[in-house]
């Protein structure tokens, strides 16, 4: 369930506003429909009232006879209007406490007029509309005549109220007026409108969105950069206070870090160097001894010695140098690098291809992928190349023919001073250094190193690099 879940923040909060934009518009739209449906019930009231009180005025001082003609020449389907000895209303209960109190006030109004009783009720509608079927919609009459037509359709088609009033000679004066049909508070008129809004509102929340998020994705970018290059510039400290905060601790914080590993890089390129003097003067001492077979043991550690000091000494200046990033052919640099190596060869279907540039520093990236190929030449004997380009990427594949890595070890021999090799010979041991400064100089630039066990045997080492713009 998690995983159909939104992941960010600007996606939970876009998705807030749009379910409280449709809780507001369903709610505003039932407010508006219950508000239109109380007032259109009192103007109901109001016009049954009206009615009442001008055809009361208009029969009264007639006898029944004229009453009846007078009823007879104001008779239509929609607004009914007999004269009998009965009354169409029945039942002297009202229906509700409205239609209870309406009775009373048409008693009181048209008590001057002769009229002793007055009784109300909601019939459904029950008959249809005499108005044709797609004369509504013909296109020959204006715009006004067709919304007549079709409100007097819908008017015919909506439920009665039913009215009774008997004069004091006995005689009931029956009529019908309709209640008005609710409409519609979504139309094919209206949708678009509401589309449009609610459209805009959206659209108003992600540009919104997106500019109150910009530093956050900003200060993401830069914290990203600085886990790649310490010696990356700072961000801006712009925009609100807190993000202002934020961003001056994130510049305090990679200062705070390049000093701190500076400090021991420095460290470890002096504590290196210094070794080289006393290291001279045994070497210096031991040639002076006869020979034994304690020399050559003491030789040969010396060797090993200096050759860890070296080590040492590469792995530090790898940071410690400062060194400017350059536009590279990269393609000329691995065939150049190539070249020195016997055991290294591009694949039958390798083309040159002068076009792959990329933007590294020069030194630091020759230093890379002579590490890559002279591991897999070391370990795996052969080193087969290859270099291609995938869209915005420039892959360089090493493939040997050694042993491979077990699955579970394939990342742990990018730390330092990790060794597959039990042997503590360190020409084919090494010192465990190789593939962490290479993996190290290609996320500088932007790249990685990757390693997989390759399914025809042997290991493959993956260069990625982006190209350059």
């Amino acid at each position: 369930m998690r995983r159909f879940l939104p992941q960010t923040l600007p996606v939970w909060v876009l998705l807030i506003v749009i379910a409280g934009l449709m809780i507001s518009q369903v709610a505003t739209l039932y407010i508006v429909a219950r508000d239109r449906a109380a007032a259109n019930g009192v103007v109901d009231l109001y016009r049954l009232n009206d009615r009442a009180y001008s055809l009361v005025q208009l029969m009264h001082d007639a006898t029944p006879e004229e009453r009846k003609a007078t009823a007879s020449g104001l008779f239509d389907s929609t607004y009914a209007v007999t004269v009998s000895d009965t009354p169409a209303v029945t039942s002297s209960i009202a229906g509700d406490d409205q239609l209870a109190e309406l009775e009373d006030i048409l008693v009181g109004r048209l008590s001057k007029f002769g009229v002793t009783d007055a009784r109300v009720r909601r019939d459904p509608a029950t008959q249809e509309s005499d108005v044709p079927e797609g004369e509504a919609m013909n296109t020959d009459v204006g715009q006004v005549e067709r919304d007549l037509l079709v409100l007097a359709a819908d008017f015919a088609q909506s439920d009665k109220l039913t009215a009774s009033l008997r004069f004091a000679d006995g005689q009931w004066l029956n009529f019908t007026e309709p209640i008005t049909p609710p409409g519609p508070i979504l139309s094919l008129d209206s949708l678009p409108l509401y589309s449009l809004i609610a459209g805009l509102v959206v659209v108003m929340s992600i540009w919104s969105l997106r500019r109150l998020t910009a530093p956050y994705r900003m200060m993401e970018t830069a914290v990203k950069r600085i886990g790649n290059d310490l010696k990356s510039p700072p961000i801006a400290e712009s925009g609100s206070r807190e993000i202002r905060a934020a961003a001056k601790a994130i510049n305090a914080m990679q200062m705070r870090l390049r000093d701190y590993v500076e400090d021991r890089e420095h460290l470890a390129a002096a504590l290196a160097h210094d070794l080289r003097t006393p290291l001279t003067r045994m070497r210096l001492r031991l040639e002076l001894l006869r020979r034994s077979p304690a020399r050559e043991a003491l030789a040969h550690d010396l060797a090993d010695i200096e050759s860890i000091a070296s080590s040492v000494i590469d792995f530090a200046k790898f940071e410690v140098t400062e060194e400017k990033a350059e536009r590279i052919d990269f393609w000329s640099l691995v065939e150049s690098v190539a070249d020195s190596f016997d055991g290294a060869s591009f694949d039958e279907d390798a083309t040159p291809s002068r076009g792959l540039i990329c933007v590294a520093r020069p030194v630091a990236l020759r230093r890379c992928v002579t590490n890559l190929i002279q591991n897999a030449v070391t370990y795996g004997k052969k080193a087969h190349l290859g270099v291609r380009r995938s869209g915005d990427t420039i892959t360089l594949s090493i493939r040997d023919e050694g042993p491979g890595i077990p699955q579970a070890k394939l990342d742990a021999v990018f730390g330092s001073f990790v060794r597959l090799e039990e042997s503590r010979n360190r020409t084919t041991g090494g010192l465990g250094l190789g593939l962490t400064i290479a993996r190290n100089i290609a996320r500088g630039a932007g790249g990685e190193v990757d390693l997989s066990n390759y399914p025809g045997g042997g290991l493959l080492t993956e260069l990625r690099l982006p190209v350059a713009a």
